[in-house]
């Protein structure tokens, strides 16, 4: 399939989706500096060198957006605020995927969000958590937060330390139902059961393992040595996945990805890892590709 066919089928073909413009007004997100979506669905270019074909994307580090605000340095590997790329909006219901790092004592004052499910994991230091719901709390490198916008949040995200850095990852997923109840979770993994293999830290399920969000996804972390070979099984058909290198490399499906490196798959059943350096971190995200 050529990069013309691809692109006509993934945004007019039996089984996508395409947004109305009463829909892309009421996906908008008023503060997000980011234009509401026109189609919703497999908005990104094939991998044409993969083993695997015309079913996978390949986002390289070097390649992302980036901004640089002084005491907010931020990778996008999607289309966010000033960081603009028609080819690269989304993953499926994937839509914003930020490598964040925020200088001490600074951070995203108090602002709002709406019918967005936003997902924060922190990577080493400290991050201070506050919002509209009364909730206040620290999230530190194995936490997850959590928050379902809903009808309306309000929040700051601040590096509370005076010395040292903040990275962490900002995730943001549309939702499958709109203009809920806001709510806010946070949660502290045991990494011990993420050690040479996939633990679940994200949902549907309110009584799963890890936290739930409003949507037919499942996150998952791993840590492994060398040489280590895992197999992936999708939990919903229909699913893609987009697996996220916090750090080491690994070959997925035979395609060579390495630290920061993104690479979605979907029409497929399962998904093969092996990792190729000792210490390699992966953040896999089965998200639907559709609305």
């Amino acid at each position: 399939m050529d990069r013309k066919d691809f692109l006509k089928k993934g945004l007019l073909g039996t089984g996508m989706f395409v947004a109305t413009a009463s829909l892309g007004n009421t996906m908008k997100n008023e503060i997000d500096e980011i234009e509401p979506l026109e189609p919703i669905g497999y908005n990104h270019l094939p991998n044409t060198d993969s083993k695997i074909k015309d079913n996978s994307v390949i986002h390289k580090a070097d390649f992302r957006g980036k901004a640089d605000h002084g005491w907010l340095v931020s990778n996008h590997t999607f289309s966010f605020a000033n960081y603009h790329n028609p080819e690269r909006m989304h993953f499926g219901v994937l839509r914003v995927l930020n490598d964040d790092k925020v200088e001490a004592g600074r951070g995203f004052g108090t602002h709002p969000h709406d019918n967005m499910e936003i997902i924060s994991i922190p990577l080493e230091g400290d991050l201070e958590h506050k919002d509209s719901m009364g909730n206040s709390a620290i999230i530190k490198s194995g936490d997850i937060q959590v928050m379902s916008a809903g009808t309306g949040i309000m929040h700051s995200e601040f590096n509370k330390n005076n010395d040292s850095l903040v990275k962490f990852l900002q995730i943001w997923v549309y939702p499958n139902k709109r203009n809920v109840a806001p709510r806010y979770d946070q949660i502290t993994l045991d990494k011990t059961k993420g050690q040479n293999k996939f633990q679940q830290i994200l949902s549907p399920n309110t009584d799963d393992e890890g936290v739930w969000i409003h949507q037919d996804a499942w996150f998952h972390l791993g840590n492994f040595e060398n040489n280590i070979e895992t197999n992936y099984q999708i939990k919903k058909k229909g699913n893609g996945i987009y697996a996220f290198i916090l750090k080491g490399s690994a070959e997925i499906e035979g395609q060579k990805v390495e630290t920061r490196d993104g690479f979605g798959v979907w029409d497929i059943a399962d998904l093969n890892i092996k990792s190729t350096t000792e210490g390699t971190g992966i953040l896999l995200m089965e998200v639907p590709m559709t609305m």
